[in-house]
């Protein structure tokens, strides 16, 4: 699950991130409205954390413009200032949420799952294919309901492949549901990540397989 972090204080940034990261959360950071604005035309999130106060102007006006333009991510803005009118202000510039610093992590990320559970646009909450079953809200694969244990790469190598079943995904498509834009990616991390994945469905009996596809990615499809 693809998160954008909008902060500008090095050490706050870095301490969210890494709490995500821990939470499974796949995590881009960018310090200005001009960084998040790049992140967010060339990646797809699941939800944006946005401060106030930015070095280039107020973390609304971030919402206010993505808002304009139809998208619809759920977005989080943080602040010092928790005042009823800032938070009105912030609500109704199209935040879902709003939340005061200081606070504790523990509920940023109660408010984080509350609007994820809200997403824009309706979404299966199960997506199948042979005896596997990948719990999308949860976030947990499954075969013929027992929890098939995963690393968080191959986990979200999974879910991006289930989501576009029976199609092929492109390998850009998969490093990016996988990899923040910081990380730095060896050639072959995604093929070993990949490797892991089949030997773990094949010894689960998922009846399903991943077929790589030359020059293009990997597909998922069921067993033949």
């Amino acid at each position: 699950m693809r998160v954008l972090l909008v902060e500008d204080e090095p050490e706050m940034a870095a301490v969210l991130a890494a709490a995500l990261a821990v939470r499974d959360f796949v995590v881009d950071r960018a310090a200005s409205l001009t960084e998040a604005e790049a992140a967010a035309r060339c990646a797809e999130y699941r939800v944006i954390i946005v401060d106030r106060r930015l070095p280039d102007g107020d973390g609304l006006t971030l919402v206010r413009a993505l808002r304009r333009s139809g998208v619809g991510v759920p977005m989080i803005v943080l602040t010092a200032r928790g005042d009823v009118g800032d938070r009105v202000t912030g609500l109704e510039a199209g935040a879902d949420d709003y939340l005061a610093k200081p606070f504790a992590f523990e509920e940023l990320l109660a408010r984080l799952r509350a609007v994820l559970r809200r997403p824009p646009e309706a979404r299966p909450d199960f997506a199948r294919l042979g005896r596997l079953e990948f719990d999308l809200g949860h976030r947990e694969a499954l075969v013929d309901g027992c929890p098939l244990p995963l690393r968080r790469r191959e986990l979200a190598i999974l879910e991006a492949l289930i989501q576009r079943r029976e199609r092929a995904v492109l390998r850009e498509t998969l490093e990016s549901a996988v990899y923040g834009l910081d990380d730095e990616i060896q050639s072959n991390s995604l093929d070993a990540h990949m490797s892991r994945l089949r030997r773990k469905l094949a010894e689960a009996d998922a009846g399903v397989e991943i077929r790589s596809i030359r020059g293009v990615g990997y597909l998922l499809r069921a067993a033949r």
